[in-house]
């Protein structure tokens, strides 16, 4: 396949270069990116092909992806879609819907997809979202153009991205507020910031890779945790107090109803 992406940010970077570790020729990626500094940064890091405005090499595309920021999606597609008619249309965009992406580049041939930040280090988890019109070999290129930045999960329906985005998509921001409230603690125990955020993180990314290992529900491995009267127990006990686990499902919920709003600003 060749690949054109429209836009260069940290998105398109961390799928292109996981594409290159994959094996894939630079020659065969094109980056459409108007800023000079990035098209540099692409030329010389990834050696793939940059260009400043949309050119008819576009039309070699096979898939294109949308990697903008959504409030410049609709000039960016105006002046590029007469070139990329052929190809499957593949967003990474945040709010902009697939009847959006539809009237703006005028295929019915379009993915969505709402990666995360570890998708940096290939460790990312992607929702991905098919119109009735992409094809099952579409879908699998989908799969293998995301594979090196980690996993992927479908859904059938688009307003499910909306929960993907507030558990997955936000979710790491999650992840890292409480590993900032775990360093505190640290400190405010007589531990130094390092030594909190070194056990905080292997923490993470242990217990992390135990509930992937394992086939029972994450409910069960924290009972196997929980002596009751025990250390565990007393922290458990002050969270429920505090109401902690409802207060992260309100979070997730918020963040849920906010992408909806960003998709009815954005189309």
């Amino acid at each position: 396949m060749f690949i054109a992406f429209v836009g260069g940010g940290n998105m398109a970077s961390a799928i292109i270069g996981g594409l290159l570790k994959s094996g894939k020729p630079p020659a065969d990626i094109l980056v459409l990116e108007p800023n000079a500094d990035q098209r540099s940064v692409l030329q010389r890091d990834l050696g793939v092909i940059t260009l400043e405005a949309p050119g008819s090499v576009l039309q070699r595309a096979d898939v294109v992806v949308w990697a903008v920021k959504p409030q410049v999606f609709k000039e960016a597609a105006a002046a590029t879609s007469a070139h990329i008619g052929k190809a499957l249309q593949f967003s990474v965009m945040a709010g902009i819907r697939s009847d959006a992406l539809v009237a703006a580049l005028g295929t019915e041939r379009i993915v969505r997809a709402m990666p995360n930040t570890p998708a940096l280090i290939g460790q990312g988890i992607a929702g991905l979202y098919a119109r009735p019109a992409v094809t099952a070999a579409e879908r699998r290129d989908t799969e293998r153009l995301l594979a090196p930045t980690g996993r992927t999960l479908w859904v059938d329906r688009e307003d499910d991205l909306d929960a993907v985005t507030a558990l997955s998509g936000s979710g790491p921001a999650y992840v890292f507020y409480v590993v900032e409230a775990m360093v505190q603690a640290a400190e405010e125990m007589g531990l130094t910031a390092e030594q909190g955020k070194q056990l905080a993180l292997a923490t993470f990314s242990g217990a992390s890779a135990l509930a992937l290992a394992s086939n029972d529900p994450p409910s069960v491995l924290r009972e196997r945790v929980t002596s009751k009267g025990g250390t565990t127990y007393a922290a458990l006990t002050s969270l429920e107090s505090s109401h902690v686990k409802s207060a992260f499902v309100k979070a997730i919920k918020a963040a849920q109803r906010r992408a909806t709003e960003l998709g009815n600003e954005f189309g």
